[in-house]
């Protein structure tokens, strides 16, 4: 009796064992961190902006406690390595400056991307994470690229801070750069104006995080939702869902074809990729 229990508990331990492993490759069978099979035009001499939060915690506003958050990983370093590879010189920046968090759990082994582990070995863009430029050092209409990355952090300061309402501003209006975002980073677009003074998301297409992804990962604390803030501002928001909106993807070029949003953490590949396209074309 003994020797069977101890093969039974054996098989259970192989077949979790292979589980495991296979995990990975089955949450991206569902729709997590689909690639994006398309050819990078060469960028070499144009430069890419990075922008992040400096929120680390997950917390009800007012409150101090959490469990540690920031950007989410790989809605900044899939976006980063593809401009480097395009050749564009990039540079890194958050509201305040200084370290940039990152969410420890965009690293677990079931969603971290080749990109993630790009970075961890990467001595040259942690140090750039660690000691970001604070925006209002930042001329934004030095840039071919302006890219707000997301992650649960940016829900507490990419959306209040008047500054980066005027650089999203200002590089628009000198009609260089191409402004993307992912995920959360699409609150950093809610203050941004046109010279009329009018919001310059009303009435562009656009798309974020949506509320049921919200609902369905259980994470109402934070402070700002980019679906209903996008709403409010007048955006004509886009989504896709799926059976969890965790496992959709969309991505939306504006008609004007100076915005590309991705809706979550799986628009990071497509979303640096259509962004490049545009700048190729300009």
């Amino acid at each position: 009796m003994k020797k069977k229990i101890l093969i039974g508990l054996g098989a259970l331990l192989l077949a979790a064992g292979a589980f495991a492993i296979a995990l990975p490759s089955l949450v991206r069978a569902a729709g997590l961190h689909p690639a994006y099979d398309a050819e990078a035009p060469d960028l070499s001499g144009r430069k890419a902006l990075i922008i992040a939060t400096n929120h680390g915690v997950l917390n009800a506003p007012g409150e101090t406690d959490g469990r540690a958050t920031g950007v989410f990983a790989s809605e900044m370093t899939v976006p980063y390595y593809a401009f480097q590879d395009a050749g564009m010189q990039v540079d890194v920046a958050s509201i305040k400056g200084g370290k940039i968090p990152v969410d420890p759990q965009s690293f677990l082994f079931v969603v971290r991307t080749d990109e993630d582990e790009r970075f961890q070995e990467d001595d040259a863009f942690q140090a750039k994470t660690n000691n970001s430029l604070p925006i209002a050092t930042v001329d934004f209409t030095q840039y071919d690229a302006v890219y707000l990355a997301g992650g649960w952090g940016a829900a507490y300061d990419l959306g209040y801070s008047d500054e980066l309402g005027q650089k999203i501003s200002e590089a628009y209006l000198a009609d260089r750069a191409i402004i993307g975002s992912v995920c959360h980073g699409a609150l950093g677009l809610i203050r941004a104006r046109n010279t009329d003074g009018n919001l310059l998301v009303a009435g562009r297409r656009l798309t974020g995080v949506t509320d049921k992804q919200v609902k369905e990962l259980g994470i109402e604390i934070t402070p700002l939702h980019p679906e209903t803030e996008l709403r409010k501002a007048g955006a004509a928001f886009e989504s896709d869902t799926a059976f969890r909106d965790v496992f959709a993807n969309h991505v939306v070029i504006d008609d004007e074809q100076r915005f590309v949003t991705g809706q979550n953490q799986n628009g990071g590949h497509e979303t640096a990729h259509k962004m490049m396209e545009l700048i190729a074309k300009r």
